[in-house]
């Protein structure tokens, strides 16, 4: 009877205990429209902590884009890039950082470089409330502190879908040393990258 009855007591306080919570996950996602994704991906590939970076598309509504599509403007989707990241080795305001002063020029309105469109507008697209805000403050730190000669144009809104871009476009600098467009807009955002975060870069 003893027995029956401590049986009895286990099984009604397991069924009766709190779920335990999840653990936190050990990678968080982060995406960011910054112009061409060739040159992004390029740069955060080679930031410690981030453990895949793909390029591909966001912002827009239609189904299954592509490039040939995306290129015209008219989808509303923008050239980005979908960072896999371990927040325990980099922040997302770490990244951040990297986005606004190493990857790309986040005062250029609808165009990156030799790039015109919306479709390589500057943009962070989040993830959680925690990256919205993080967001937000860094581009009014920017601002106060103004490091720029025009007004950060930024877009900041919340992620929805991401499509990821076709093979040739992935790993694309690595793949493309010598190809001018590579040499004169991406390998110096490498090496700007190892000048002002050497704590950060990743050969």
């Amino acid at each position: 009877m003893f027995r029956t009855v401590f049986s009895l007591a286990v099984l009604s306080a397991t069924l009766t205990a709190a779920p335990r919570p999840l653990p936190p996950p050990t990678t968080q996602i982060a995406v960011f429209s910054g112009g061409c994704f060739w040159g992004v991906d390029a740069v955060f590939k080679h930031v410690k902590g981030v453990v895949q970076v793909v390029s591909g598309y966001a912002g827009g509504d239609t189904a299954n884009p592509t490039y040939e599509t995306v290129s015209t403007g008219t989808t509303g989707f923008a050239e980005s890039v979908q960072i896999t990241y371990d927040p325990a080795q980099v922040t997302y305001d770490q990244l951040l950082d990297v986005f606004f002063t190493v990857a790309h020029d986040p005062t250029q309105l609808n165009r990156q470089g030799p790039d015109e469109g919306t479709q390589y507008r500057s943009a962070i697209f989040y993830t959680t409330p925690e990256q919205h805000r993080a967001a937000i403050v860094k581009i009014k730190a920017l601002t106060d502190q103004h490091l720029y000669s025009a007004p950060i144009v930024t877009h900041v809104a919340r992620y929805t879908r991401f499509y990821e871009a076709e093979e040739y476009h992935q790993n694309y600098l690595a793949r493309n040393l010598d190809s001018p467009y590579i040499v004169y807009n991406d390998l110096p955002k490498l090496a700007h990258l190892r000048e002002r975060f050497p704590a950060l870069y990743r050969p």
